[in-house]
């Protein structure tokens, strides 16, 4: 992911200043680059604080699920997610929780209008106890796992992968060529839902580990949900990831098409870029 910034990232909106509320609750595994030290903001939330910066989008980041409950939610453009778990439970960070309340609201305002960016554990995040064995998904998904576009099953050891471009053209992604290597936390994906618009294809072929012996499937998308702008990508686990100025283009991207200061074509194409996408041999889902 040797590749530098592109212009999107020094451009200023035309636009009013917009604002990105970035979550980083833990009910479930805590990730190295969200743990912070004291009151200072953890390597993420610095990170995708500055990339907001020099793109004129001003970013606030919480841990503190009581914010979804609460009338200021409207004054936000956009969501982004870094969590993991059952966030209406303390769980194991014990950050105050969103209520079922807040939950609804928070999916609501992107249903309406809002947009929202997830990295990595963000699939993570209110999947049922069955999304971590053989079962089949369960034909009725959390409302948050349908919003993201996809259920987290696992992953294996950290290893060097590739990442096919399926569309060059989204924000951000100028700069990747047709594709590129890079050494990460693999996420295993499933119940991916028809209307996605993939960007980045995780090759499978010459993965290690049971996760990995299906067909290659999306690894970062975009899509419409209702009227809001959805985008994910299972990117993010590494601090050198993080660091990466590819990967930094790619989230203010990410940002600036989810709050509106760039438009994108997005059409449904999961069954033309990764047809077997949800073809998974039972094998893939065996306990490593």
């Amino acid at each position: 992911m040797g590749l530098g910034l592109n212009s999107l990232a020094a451009a200023k909106p035309t636009s009013a200043r917009k604002r990105v509320l970035m979550f980083t609750k833990s009910s479930g595994f805590e990730h190295d680059m969200v743990k912070r030290n004291g009151a200072k903001l953890s390597v993420a939330e610095q990170i995708v604080t500055d990339l907001g910066q020099k793109r004129g989008i001003e970013v606030t980041a919480t841990k503190d699920g009581t914010i979804f409950s609460q009338p200021s939610l409207s004054q936000y453009d956009a969501f982004l997610f870094y969590t993991t778990g059952d966030l209406t439970t303390a769980g194991e960070d014990k950050n105050p929780p969103m209520t079922q309340e807040g939950k609804q609201a928070f999916l609501s305002a992107i249903h309406q209008g809002k947009g929202f960016i997830g990295t990595h554990s963000a699939t993570d995040t209110f999947e049922p106890a069955s999304a971590h064995s053989d079962q089949k998904p369960s034909p009725q998904l959390d409302s948050y796992i349908a919003m993201i576009g996809a259920e987290f099953v696992g992953h294996g050891q950290q290893q060097k992968a590739r990442v096919r471009v399926a569309d060059s053209h989204f924000p951000g992604m100028q700069g990747l060529g047709q594709g590129i290597e890079v050494t990460e936390e693999w996420y295993a994906l499933r119940a991916f839902p028809p209307d996605l618009h993939v960007l980045l294809v995780l090759e499978t072929e010459g993965m290690q580990g049971n996760f990995y012996q299906r067909p290659p499937y999306p690894n970062t998308w975009a899509r419409i949900y209702g009227r809001g702008r959805v985008f994910y990508t299972a990117l993010g686990h590494r601090q050198d990831v993080w660091s990466n100025p590819a990967y930094q283009a790619l989230l203010t991207g990410a940002m600036a098409w989810a709050v509106r200061d760039v438009n994108a074509h997005v059409p449904p194409d999961l069954q033309r870029v990764t047809p077997q996408a949800n073809d998974i041999p039972a094998a893939a889902f065996a306990r490593q």
